[in-house]
């Protein structure tokens, strides 16, 4: 399941993460993947650069969380944009993982799994 999650996402013929996939699966715009990964929108003109490819392989490490968690690709995705997190002042997964959060958010995914409310 979350292999071929992981393999849709591939820049065709490279090892990058393609910025216009990532936002089809998201379902938001290309510059709106660019807030959500917290880098200038014309960071997205070069799918090479290091923190681009450090901020959505981040994002894409919430989203496979989530989905061993949840069964379900799908919802995962869903959480990811929209679910907030009450114990993050109400704000969600791909605001905190956009401001560099990545490991608080895994943090609070383990704490859920292991049967912490949410």
């Amino acid at each position: 399941m979350l292999s071929g999650f992981v393999e849709s996402l591939q820049e065709p013929r490279t090892p990058y993460i393609s910025p216009q996939r990532f936002s089809k699966v998201l379902g938001v715009q290309v510059a709106s993947l660019a807030a959500l990964a917290g880098v200038h929108r014309n960071t997205l003109r070069n799918p090479a650069s290091e923190r681009l490819q450090d901020r959505l392989r981040d994002m894409v490490r919430v989203i496979s969380a989530a989905a061993e968690l949840t069964g379900d690709v799908d919802r995962a995705l869903y959480w990811f944009k929209n679910e907030p997190l009450a114990d993050y002042r109400h704000r969600t997964a791909a605001e905190l993982v956009g401001d560099g959060h990545v490991d608080a958010v895994l943090s609070h995914l383990e704490d859920l799994g292991n049967g912490a409310n949410g």
